[in-house]
């Protein structure tokens, strides 16, 4: 590493995690990656790929790996955390004292925290003992195969402190990739975890052979779902028509390579819980996020009908079609409630 140049270590080799630290590593970053498995470093370390998540995509020399996270963790700007979002807690529980001071702690999870019902930068900050300004958030239409090929996005970079915020966004800015700056965490995350829930829905309708105007229902009356939420917890409503709301959530309703989505159509085309599971080779953050933001919801007194439906079919085994029933027989309202 020459002088000058930023580190970012990167907890987590999973496609998301692996194309950030590609992003980080093209913005001029020195990279490490931590992963669990021995194999998955020799891999990256000698074959210059990922070939579990990533197969076929090359990752820049800046990248390296290790199964050490204390030398992952050593020296970096930025410590990104990239882990299926319910194991977070003891995950960084276990690297919190490894962490170099004044490292900026970097989430790019997108979920909601069973039980305590907690945004992800909410137990970062709570477990890794640092103050909100040092937690950041990457979120927006990032879906991780199109970013390793170096296809055009762009992301949202919050953080509470906007010097912060400038300081990742100039890390991870590429001719791809492109972060824009924004303070308001709460309606980002919000924004990033409701999306999973509502793309549970929009992959069910689009297995049970619903049509468009089913789609374009779906993703409108989700953001509704979410901006409600949101103002209820003190985010900026602007934010969901952004990059971190609308954004994300048209990119995750209407590709293939979003895992809710698929994991939504498994289920509508009749599918079991169990056989959905099986066939999904990540996470799909809603699976288990629908059950923790219906929480959050129902803590702020917040009525989101979709993410009920999403968790009536995933976890108590409505049917789709009677869910479907239920949601469409909902008393008449007006637009905006």
């Amino acid at each position: 590493m020459t002088q000058g140049t930023t580190k970012a270590a990167v907890f987590g080799t999973g496609s998301w995690g692996t194309a950030f630290a590609m992003v980080l590593a093209d913005a001029g970053c020195d990279v490490t990656l931590w992963a669990r498995r021995p194999d998955l470093v020799e891999a990256v370390n000698s074959t210059r790929t990922n070939p579990d998540y990533l197969p076929g995509i090359e990752l820049p020399a800046s990248v390296r790996a290790t199964t050490d996270p204390a030398e992952a963790a050593a020296g970096a700007d930025f410590t990104v955390l990239a882990v299926p979002s319910q194991t977070l807690r003891d995950n960084l529980a276990a690297w919190a004292p490894l962490l170099a001071p004044d490292t900026v702690l970097v989430s790019l999870m997108k979920g909601v925290e069973l039980g305590t019902a907690k945004r992800m930068s909410e137990v970062v900050a709570e477990v890794a003992k640092v103050p909100d300004d040092r937690v950041a958030v990457v979120t927006g239409p990032n879906l991780a195969k199109e970013i390793a090929q170096r296809m055009p996005a762009a992301a949202v970079v919050a953080c509470r402190d906007e010097t912060v915020a400038r300081r990742l966004q100039a890390a991870c800015h590429t001719p791809y990739f492109r972060p824009y700056t924004n303070t308001d965490v709460v309606g980002c995350e919000l924004g990033g975890a409701v999306k999973n829930v509502i793309g549970l829905a929009v992959g069910i309708a689009d297995g049970m052979g619903l049509g468009d105007n089913a789609k374009g229902s779906l993703i409108t009356r989700g953001l509704a779902e979410t901006t409600r939420l949101g103002l209820a917890m003190g985010a900026d409503p602007l934010t969901f028509s952004g990059l971190a709301g609308l954004g994300d959530l048209v990119a995750t309703c209407s590709s293939p390579l979003s895992r809710n989505h698929t994991f939504g159509t498994n289920l509508g085309k009749g599918m079991t819980l169990q056989e959905t599971i099986a066939v999904t080779k990540q996470t799909a953050e809603g699976v288990k996020s629908c059950e923790s933001v219906l929480d959050l919801a129902r803590r702020h007194g917040v009525d989101m009908p979709i993410t009920e439906t999403v968790v009536g079919i995933v976890h108590e085994g409505k049917p789709p079609v009677v869910a479907l029933k239920e949601l469409m027989s909902r008393s008449a309202k007006a637009e905006r409630r």
